[in-house]
């Protein structure tokens, strides 16, 4: 009479560990498992390396954690109650023979239920909500070799929910997200400020630089009637004078109302004799709706300082400088 209970004390553990492992699975930070895979004991890197493969293969992992779930659960119901209820049955002596039966029953499925709640679902959750990234790596070379056992199984499984999804118009996704978006990370810093675990003047400096983060850069441009520029024909004196007078070293260069690009006032005294039609260079444009940081980005990667602003019709409405947008992200 001992071996099932001894199987329902299994099966319980079993429970538990796949529930733990599922929500390691979603809770623990993938960077931190990373940082971990990168160093420490060899067996601990190579848990990290598994807890990583896992979060890649977030659905497939799922599916086996569910599997793993359920086949324990059914088996609970199937070994534990009838022989919890054996050994309950004569217990019941006093009551009336043909509602003994019903009642050790009840009184079976009552602990039994009790027992795969809190010992099998509700502690191992709390657990692995606790310490996701120490549930992660315990459990990581066990789930993956189940989920490798019964990995045909869980493809044919996954493919049947990812067919019932699309169904319903939702694309599934096979790993979390590693980003969060400027709102995500605004509401974060707003509930740390409520909750005091923020002081005023960081709170405030987060919330202007993620404000920052979205504005589009059309607000932060000097328009294009306000910018000092030259003709294309322009001589190196006229080009001094301008730069001088304007207080900047870049020129844009123009031809009636279209921008040809930008010339720097070294490059015209150190050769006079060539007028700033030959010594322009093409500026980045940048969509008058980009945000800083793809703005940033954008004059980056064409090694520019300076860069145009364009409207929806591709027309010049300004121009944005490179140090003028660090600015905004840095004191923003």
């Amino acid at each position: 009479m001992i071996g099932p209970f001894l199987l329902g004390v299994v099966l319980l553990v079993l429970n538990g560990l796949f529930v733990a492992a599922e929500f390691a699975l979603v809770s623990a930070k993938r960077h931190r498992i990373e940082e971990i895979a990168g160093g420490g004991g060899r067996v601990t890197r190579i848990a990290a390396r598994a807890a990583v493969r896992g979060g890649r293969e977030l659905s497939l992992m799922l599916a086996g954690a569910q599997l793993g779930i359920t086949l324990c659960s059914l088996g609970l119901g199937m070994v534990a109650e009838p022989a919890l209820e054996h050994v309950l049955e004569p217990l019941l002596g006093l009551l009336p023979e043909s509602v003994q039966t019903l009642v050790a029953y009840a009184l079976a499925l009552a602990i039994v239920t009790f027992l795969h709640m809190v010992a099998g679902e509700m502690a191992p959750k709390s657990w692995a909500l606790t310490h996701p990234e120490r549930a992660a790596l315990g459990l990581a070379l066990p789930f993956r070799g189940f989920a490798r056992a019964v990995r045909p199984v869980l493809a044919v499984l996954n493919s049947f929910t990812n067919a019932l999804l699309r169904l319903f118009g939702v694309r599934p996704k096979d790993e979390l997200a590693g980003t969060r978006t400027p709102h995500q990370l605004a509401m974060l810093v707003a509930e740390s400020g409520r909750m005091g675990m923020l002081d005023r003047d960081e709170h405030d400096l987060l919330t202007r630089a993620l404000r920052a983060q979205s504005q589009p850069v059309e607000r932060m441009m000097v328009p294009l009637a306000q910018t000092a520029s030259v003709p294309t024909d322009a001589d190196a004196e006229l080009v001094r004078r301008t730069a001088a007078d304007r207080g900047e070293l870049r020129l844009l260069v123009t031809s009636g109302v279209d921008v040809v690009g930008v010339v720097h006032v070294r490059d015209a005294l150190i050769t006079p004799d060539r007028r700033p039609a030959e010594l322009a260079v093409p500026a980045p444009r940048i969509p008058r709706a980009a945000t800083v940081p793809e703005a940033v980005t954008a004059l980056q990667d064409a090694r520019a300082q300076l860069g145009l602003v364009t409207g929806d019709d591709g027309d010049v409405l300004g121009v944005i400088r490179l140090p003028t947008l660090i600015g905004q992200l840095m004191t923003a």
